[in-house]
C-alpha cells in the first residue's frame, strides 16, 4: 500500500525519490532546526589581530504538529459468507485494499496541495501554506516580522512566458541550489507546452520512466496534478498556480510506529461487520522557505 500511495502521485514521487519522506520515533512536535542568518565572526584576518569571539544569533527552529490521518477496511458479515472460503476471502480483501490505497492516494494528494486549513485545521500541511503564501505562520513562525521565512510568491495576473518562468526560477537559484521540481495545473502545463519548439520538448528521464507526463524547463521537469488548482478538475482552473520546488527543503514526516499501521480486524458489538484502520501520523513540513516559491495567479494561452 504504502509503495502504491508514495509512487502514484507527483509531488511525494519526487520526495521519495530525494529521500525526503522520513520517520521520527516521536516528540511533543516535530522539530525542525533552521539557519537564517550567516556567523559573523567569520573573516580575513593579519598576524596577531584580536579574533571575534561574539556569540550568534540565527539559529532556530520550526515546531510542526504532528497530525493524523486514518481510513477503514469494513467487511458485511453477508459479503464475507457470500465469499466464503480461503481463495475468495483473500480476494475480497485485496479488493477492500486496492478500493482504500486508492482513496487514500487521492485524498493525501489533494491535502499536501492544499493550505492545511481543510477539515477545520485537521488536515497536514500543503504546498499553498509552504511555498505560495507570504507573511504567514508556519512552524511557529511568524513570517511577517521574520521575512527570511517568507517564500517568494507572485500573485499578480501575468503569463506564463518563458521571461516570467526563467526570472522566478534564476531569483531562487544560489549557485547548484536551485529548485528541481515544477508543479502547475494542466491549463498552464499546455500554455508552456504551446511557446516551446518540438525539438525542445525534453523530458526528465527518471519522471518519464515513472509514467509522469513532463517537460524540461532549465534544469527542472514541469508536470501537473489535477489538484494543484484547488478543484481536482485540472481544467479551466480558477486557480492557476505554479510551483517552485526545491526537494531539499521539502520534507514528509512520518510517525515510525504510526505510519500506515494496519489495526487487527475488530467486530463491534451491535454490528455485523469486522473493522479494521489504517492509522498514519505525521505531517508536510519545510526547513527553507526562501527556496520556495510560485506564481498563483497565472493566465493560460
Amino acid at each position: 500500500m504504502v509503495d502504491a500511495i508514495f509512487s502514484s502521485r507527483v509531488l511525494v514521487y519526487f520526495l521519495k525519490q530525494a529521500g525526503q519522506i522520513q520517520m521520527e520515533s516521536g516528540g511533543h512536535k516535530i522539530v525542525q532546526p533552521l539557519m537564517y542568518a550567516k556567523n559573523n565572526t567569520a573573516g580575513s584576518y593579519s598576524g596577531s589581530d584580536v579574533l571575534s569571539t561574539a556569540a550568534q544569533a540565527g539559529i532556530t527552529a520550526a515546531e510542526y504538529e504532528w497530525k493524523q490521518y486514518a481510513a477503514s477496511v469494513v467487511i458485511e458479515g453477508l459479503e464475507e459468507a457470500k465469499n466464503n472460503g480461503e481463495e475468495q476471502v483473500i480476494n475480497l480483501l485485496d479488493s477492500k485494499i486496492t478500493q482504500t490505497t486508492e482513496t487514500i492516494l487521492e485524498n493525501m494528494d489533494e491535502m499536501f496541495l492544499d493550505d492545511g486549513t481543510g477539515n477545520g485545521g485537521k488536515d497536514w500541511n500543503g504546498l499553498k501554506n509552504l511555498a505560495a503564501t507570504a507573511n504567514n505562520t508556519v512552524g511557529g513562525i511568524d513570517a511577517s516580522t521574520n521575512t527570511w521565512w517568507n517564500p517568494s510568491v507572485d500573485t499578480s495576473t501575468t503569463s506564463p512566458s518563458i521571461k516570467n518562468l526563467g526570472r522566478k526560477y534564476n531569483s531562487l537559484t544560489v549557485g547548484n541550489d536551485k529548485p528541481n521540481v515544477l508543479l502547475t495545473t494542466q491549463d498552464i502545463y499546455e500554455s508552456y507546452e504551446g511557446l516551446i519548439q518540438a525539438n525542445q520538448r525534453f523530458q526528465d528521464s527518471r519522471a518519464a520512466d515513472a509514467g509522469f507526463e513532463n517537460l524540461m524547463f532549465k534544469a527542472a521537469p514541469i508536470l501537473y496534478d489535477a489538484y494543484v488548482d484547488g478543484t481536482g478538475t485540472g481544467v479551466g482552473s480558477t486557480g492557476n498556480y505554479f510551483y517552485y520546488l526545491n526537494t531539499k527543503y521539502v520534507r514528509l514526516v512520518g510517525h515510525s510506529s504510526k505510519w500506515f499501521y494496519a489495526t487487527p480486524f475488530k467486530q463491534p458489538e451491535n454490528q455485523d461487520i469486522r473493522v479494521a484502520q489504517i492509522i498514519c501520523y505525521g505531517n508536510l513540513i519545510a526547513s527553507n522557505r526562501k527556496r520556495l516559491g510560485a506564481f498563483t495567479n497565472l493566465t493560460a494561452v
